[in-house]
């Protein structure tokens, strides 16, 4: 061979799939070439994007479909240069030199010669890239816009006539496609309809392959628990004896499957997991059993599921206040900056709700503060936030103004990433906190700071104010639903923070919810 060409080696492997399907890949040993400078990976979609598409389906009145193209780096051809020389499994053509031509497993580069093959495709169907999300792909059908979401070879498509669509990948494409219909199991999760035929996301089958590991692990099945970890419980203090390797493996192992069910759509344990997940390079006997309390949680309510509820919120919370002049402030006359390339908004509009809450001192070794958002488009929650604030701060002033800043800047980032996949907005944003303090120093135009480590976080949330972004509004702590993601609270607090969002079934207006669950009724 010439100059830049690499000999390497391909092996079988064999697998039985958990259905019993048999199969087996011929993958290179791309271990063997040099690490490429430019990227190697191809696509994946975040779950917030494919939340967000699945409600538009809902809403817009589309089919959510799902795919599986099998077989998918191969339908590509590689870029590099390498071969084999074949072995006695090849028959007459043992001794040979063979040319590696297409884009096999194994290969460094094969995931981005997939994704650039299947992005050529999408763009021939008249799809193009969305700036909210590069793989989320969109396209102009007049009244609306139809999208497909790519998780390297895995396909969810928000479409009037996904078959059509279907049977052009198959035909004129020759796609080989598996597992075509109405979404049902996707990265892990449940799709399924209530009775109402309400869209739910749920994690019950990870939450039961995770329980079957556990049991696998440890021997036993977990005890169920009614709440993640007990109130005002603090992990860090904890001084029972380090775990050895075993059982920080153990350790590891569980941690990164609970924060996988956090990204699906239990957010009702993102806070005790992000807690725990601190501890996981040197944890301790005590925090294994924490670890264990948080499963056996799941055990006990493992039907919990966002529904993809498309109506607009209407309650007493969504009171516009009176408008205020800001042109005499520092701020001037702001105005919210548009995306200079947004897409013309098509289809029906939405509303986006933002709950933010902090709690001071969450550490007591650290002094840090725990911050939580939950960000909701109509009724349905799609993305949730839940973290240690970076500064120390020493009033609950100041860990709920840092919380607010963070929020004020999602939210940004939320309402740029519904424009840019042309979705029309109902209004400015609204903001929920239950911090009085802090609401009338970001929304009255003539207040002072005096705290004034806090100017940065002050001026991000008053200018958003200024520029017509969003409401910031107050409402009570107890019907605050972000609360959840700041603290440890007893299970007759917790539980109907929760019911709403994970626990509901039907239309929120009947029945009568307690907590935050008045602020979605409509």
């Amino acid at each position: 061979m010439g100059a830049g060409w690499k000999k390497i080696n391909v092996h079988l492997i064999f697998a039985v799939k958990h259905n019993l399907r048999r199969k087996a890949w011929l993958v290179a040993g791309g271990h063997l070439t040099e690490p490429p400078k430019d990227s190697v990976y191809s696509g994946v979609v975040s779950l917030r994007s494919i939340r967000l598409i699945a409600l538009l389906a809902e809403l817009n009145g589309m089919k959510f479909w799902a795919a599986d193209i099998g077989n998918a780096y191969p339908e590509a051809k590689t870029k590099e240069k390498v071969y084999i020389v074949a072995g006695p499994e090849f028959g007459p053509l043992q001794g040979h030199t063979l040319v590696i031509y297409k884009a096999l497993y194994g290969l460094r580069t094969s995931g981005a010669r997939w994704h650039e093959h299947f992005s050529d495709t999408l763009r021939d169907m008249g799809f193009s890239p969305s700036f909210a999300d590069p793989d989320v792909w969109m396209k102009d059908c007049g009244d609306h816009y139809e999208y497909v979401c790519i998780y390297v070879d895995d396909l969810a498509m928000a479409m009037m006539n996904p078959q059509a669509f279907v049977d052009a990948l198959k035909g004129k494409y020759n796609y080989k496609l598996k597992g075509v219909g109405e979404i049902k199991y996707h990265l892990g999760a449940d799709f399924s309809r209530d009775p109402d035929g309400t869209l739910c996301m749920s994690a019950k089958t990870y939450i039961s392959r995770l329980v079957k590991n556990y049991e696998s692990m440890f021997g036993e099945k977990p005890s169920p628990r009614l709440s993640p970890l007990d109130s005002a419980d603090h992990p860090e203090l904890d001084m029972s004896p380090e775990l050895d390797e075993d059982g920080i493996r153990q350790y590891q192992s569980i941690i990164g499957a609970l924060q996988w069910a956090v990204s699906l759509c239990r957010y009702d344990i993102h806070c005790a997991v992000m807690t725990m997940g601190r501890f996981r390079v040197a944890p301790r006997v005590g925090h294994l059993d924490r670890l264990k309390q948080i499963v056996g949680y799941l055990v006990r309510y493992p039907d919990g599921a966002i529904r993809f509820r498309t109506k607009i919120p209407d309650s007493d919370l969504y009171v516009e206040p009176e408008p205020l002049d800001w042109s005499y402030s520092v701020y001037g006359c702001e105005q919210e900056e548009l995306p200079h390339n947004m897409p013309v908004p098509k289809g029906k509009p939405v509303r986006t709700t933002a709950f933010e809450d902090a709690n001071l001192y969450h550490d007591y070794v650290t002094g840090r503060s725990v911050m939580g958002v939950m960000h909701f488009v109509n009724q349905c929650l799609i993305e949730w936030f839940s973290k240690r604030q970076n500064t120390v701060e020493t009033a609950t002033y100041g860990s709920e103004f840092v919380s607010a800043r963070a929020c004020t800047e999602q939210i940004i980032d939320f309402r740029y990433t519904l424009r840019m996949l042309g979705v029309p907005l109902d209004g400015r944003a609204w903001m929920f906190g239950d911090n009085a303090s802090v609401i009338t120093s970001s929304t009255i135009p003539q207040s002072v700071l005096t705290m004034l480590h806090n100017s940065l976080a002050y001026h991000r949330v008053r200018e958003a104010q200024a520029a017509g972004v969003m409401y910031f509004q107050h409402m009570s702590g107890k019907m605050n639903p972000a609360d959840v993601l700041t603290k440890f609270l007893p299970h007759a607090t917790f539980q109907p923070l929760v019911k709403f969002v994970l626990f509901w079934k039907g239309d929120m207006a009947e029945g009568a919810l307690l907590g935050a669950g008045k602020g979605f009724q409509g």
